[in-house]
């Protein structure tokens, strides 16, 4: 059998694999290890299997995706984020829609600290949701703005996808932070102005609250000033060059930790709570990533990236519609994968071509993080709305806030549009 035909099935292999519910790192390495040995032996694939893991989890980048973990852990269990949302609520809930507004800024702000858009919409919608159901929103709107507000974790940094795309990519950690924390901005930015537009479409729908007195906006900072403090040093010292992205991890663990005990709020149970998430959550992304490595050699070795890059090229699409069939790939394919599987399960086939047809491939890793994380609202597997759902079954159904995702669902498409055009201008 020839080297192409192997790397073809191979593909065929992990995706009825990952259908069967087999977990992905599971089949990246199997399916990889056995395409390998098919391809050029036993002794070269049982190599790789010994080298590869060790090259790559003894990666000096890669040790950032544990710090930021253990820094968003230690933030969540002392409770030194459970104050986003009054937060913000004190300071945005006089306006069209306030509730739902501050909802989204408070996501956003909890994703400067975990990276993670699960985590960011079960803290959210805990406390979010069912105070909006008391004030009378209509439950979509109240559910959909929290779902859409945790995407924006895979943007802000520290975004856990990006560290990984850009370690597989070999780009700067630091320049794809930065890009996504521009397009994370905007992407909340179009979720307001979502919010606003439903508002003027029917009040009714989101009544207005009194604006907050003073005092209770006084009250709201002191909440939320710890995060604050750690997104000003962390993202501070990493955009201007003074800490790697390893370094701001490890210092934001650390500030964690030191406010949590100074606060009093952080005890041994919750620190050895964390440091377990954090281990479980980083083996978990590790596996993955090493059988995403094993999977990128096994496509180099059988020629199928060479083969995929020649086929698409040979359409005739230009470098524009190249990147909209890519789009609508990942689209696609945020349906039914996570996101981290998704992403690390095609770049070993996309990635070489981005590269030749000279894309940017920080831009490319940017615009990647937004499809992805569009997958995770949108049905039959939106895992952010599961997690929605999960937390506020009593009184919404699926389909409702599946409806309510839409208009923010309208604004990321309208965002990857955007940023399709301006590509194709500039």
């Amino acid at each position: 059998m020839d080297p192409m035909t192997i790397g073809i099935l191979c593909v065929v292999g992990v995706l009825a694999l990952i259908m069967l519910r087999v977990p992905i790192a599971v089949a990246l390495v199997f399916v990889s290890f056995v395409g390998i040995w098919a391809v050029v032996g036993d002794r070269p694939a049982m190599s790789m299997l010994s080298t590869v893991p060790y090259n790559f989890a003894a990666s000096w980048t890669l040790s950032s995706v544990p710090m930021f973990l253990l820094m968003g852990y230690v933030a969540y269990h002392s409770g030194l984020t459970r104050g986003m949302f009054e937060g913000a609520r004190a300071w945005l809930g006089w306006m069209p829609g306030g509730l739902a507004i501050a909802s989204l800024a408070g996501a956003g702000g909890f994703a400067a600290v975990t990276g993670s858009s699960i985590a960011c919409s079960a803290a959210i919608g805990r406390i979010a949701v069912p105070e909006m159901h008391r004030q009378g929103y209509d439950i979509r709107i109240a559910t959909g703005s929290v779902a859409a507000g945790g995407t924006i974790g895979a943007l802000i940094p520290p975004s856990i996808l990006l560290i990984l795309f850009g370690i597989q990519a070999e780009v700067s950690i630091t320049k794809l932070f930065m890009g996504g924390l521009v397009v994370g901005v905007i992407s909340l930015a179009l979720y307001i102005a979502a919010v606003m537009i439903s508002y003027v479409l029917a009040p009714e729908r989101l009544p207005r609250a009194a604006a907050s007195t003073w005092e209770e906006r006084m009250d709201g900072l002191r909440e939320v000033w710890p995060v604050l403090l750690m997104i000003v040093v962390v993202f501070g010292g990493l955009f201007s060059g003074l800490f790697t992205a390893t370094e701001a991890g490890a210092v934001g663990a650390i500030i964690a930790i030191v406010i949590g005990i100074a606060r009093r709020t952080l005890t041994w149970k919750l620190f050895s709570e964390s440091c377990v998430d954090t281990l479980l959550s980083s083996g978990s992304l590790f596996m993955i990533a090493i059988g995403a490595n094993l999977f990128t050699r096994l496509v180099a070795l059988s020629g199928l990236s060479r083969w995929i890059g020649t086929g698409i090229e040979s359409l005739g699409l230009g470098v524009l519609g190249i990147l909209i069939l890519i789009t609508l790939i990942y689209l696609a394919l945020g349906m039914f994968l996570e996101p981290i599987g998704a992403m690390l399960l095609t770049l070993p086939l996309f990635l070489p071509l981005i590269k030749d047809m000279g894309i940017d491939v920080i831009w490319f890793g940017i615009l990647l993080a937004k499809l992805l994380e569009i997958g995770m609202i949108t049905p039959p597997v939106g895992l952010n709305v599961f997690v929605i759902h999960s937390v506020a079954k009593d009184f919404v159904k699926l389909e409702q806030i599946f409806a309510g995702i839409l208009p923010f669902l309208a604004a990321d498409l309208l965002l990857v549009v955007g940023m399709l055009a301006t590509h194709a201008l500039f």
